[in-house]
């Protein structure tokens, strides 16, 4: 079996595709193709010529490059505040004596990943992923929708999901976001 033949959980995969001629004739910029697929329940395909399924759904949309690296350029911005917010955070966790988390009986495998972990943003790197968010909306909605920015944040936010929303327009590879807030949102945007 194949990946592409089975998903035990919900899932998107997307794809980018850099068309070398192949571009709208009526667009003078340039635009990406987006190419998405996902599943909102578990999908095992045996045959493909007698695949038939309301859980799977896939599409595309021609997305401007210039916005696509100026987004990128955004996520990789507010990713890097993020990451200096967990840090700070942790290191406050960290002073913790080890005897207190002794007395919890913490053990290494109930702690979450620190990735996985949700982080309280403070007002500026707040301010920072509602623009971002709102960037990743306008580009995604299947129906356009009036500009306006997001008044509060649509999916938890840890380091994995804004890696996995960096990830999202990366151009070369794509990716695979399982269920979840940010799995749930961006297929809300894809309706």
């Amino acid at each position: 079996e194949s990946r592409a033949a089975s998903a035990s959980n919900k899932e998107i995969n997307i794809q980018w595709y850099i068309p070398s001629v192949a571009k709208p004739s009526n667009d003078t910029e340039t635009k990406v193709l987006l190419l998405y697929a996902y599943n909102t329940n578990p999908v095992k395909i045996s045959n493909i010529k007698i695949f038939s399924s309301t859980s799977v759904f896939s599409g595309h949309l021609w997305i401007p490059l210039a916005r696509i690296i100026s987004l990128r350029k955004q996520l990789s911005d507010l990713k890097e505040q993020v990451e200096i917010l967990m840090h700070s955070s942790k290191s406050f966790s960290t002073s913790v004596p080890t005897s207190f988390l002794e007395t919890l009986k913490i053990s290494p495998s109930n702690k979450p990943k620190m990735s996985d972990v949700k982080v309280h943003l403070d007002e500026k790197t707040e301010e920072i992923a509602k623009r971002c968010l709102s960037e990743v909306k306008a580009l995604l909605s299947v129906v356009p929708a009036p500009s306006s920015t997001l008044t509060e944040i649509p999916f938890d936010v840890t380091f994995q999901s804004i890696r996995n929303l960096e990830d999202m327009f990366d151009l070369a590879n794509g990716c695979t976001i399982t269920e979840g807030s940010l799995f749930n949102w961006t297929i809300s945007l894809l309706h």
